[in-house]
């Protein structure tokens, strides 16, 4: 092949190149907009007879609340399970503890670089409302703190109504932490 050969190759494999990177983001960024508003279809549906939706017809999740945090102007669909699935889109309720609105210790966990990027805002005394079939209530920030990953104390019973906040610390972080960022807020 000659020179000039390689040199006009050069610019149309990195045009190419480009290309395809732009259009998987896009086709990324489209994906994860449906997928959105499938979960808030299927959130719907669950408000009107409780029953269990998933969003599309392969999936290994559910939503089962929402919650919203008024002064952050924030709104997050909470999804059956804390599987990878689940957190791919949203929010995960952590098997094991007590359902959004029941009684006990409500955990939830989030990445930090998405669902759960503004947890780093919430303040003590801060309002989250939860949403669920059986209604709404308020809880109220009470704690924030950093807890090693190995830390599964966030995850115990609790004989009041807590719901537990869990994502990877710090924020903003490329790599896997050995740290969990812990918001904790009681119901009022």
């Amino acid at each position: 092949m000659s020179r000039r050969r390689l040199l006009l190759l050069g610019p149309i494999l990195l045009l190419a190149s480009g290309g395809l990177l732009i259009g998987r983001h896009g086709y990324l960024a489209a994906k994860a907009v449906l997928a959105g508003r499938l979960i808030d279809r299927a959130f719907e549906a669950h408000l009107r007879d409780g029953g269990i939706h998933p969003p599309w017809s392969w999936a290994d999740m559910h939503p089962i609340a929402v919650l919203e945090f008024g002064r952050l102007d924030v709104r997050r669909i909470v999804l059956r399970g804390a599987s990878g699935e689940s957190l791919a889109f949203g929010v995960g309720h952590v098997d094991g503890t007590a359902l959004p609105n029941a009684p006990g210790n409500c955990v939830l966990a989030g990445h930090r670089d998405r669902a759960f990027a503004f947890l780093k805002d919430l303040k003590t005394g801060d309002f989250v409302s939860v949403r669920t079939f059986d209604g709404v209530r308020e809880y109220v920030v009470d704690g924030v703190r950093v807890v090693p990953g190995t830390d599964t104390e966030v995850l115990d019973p609790t004989t009041e109504d807590r719901l537990t906040l869990v994502t990877c610390y710090p924020f903003g972080g490329l790599f896997r932490s050995p740290w969990r960022y812990v918001v904790t807020a009681l119901a009022a």
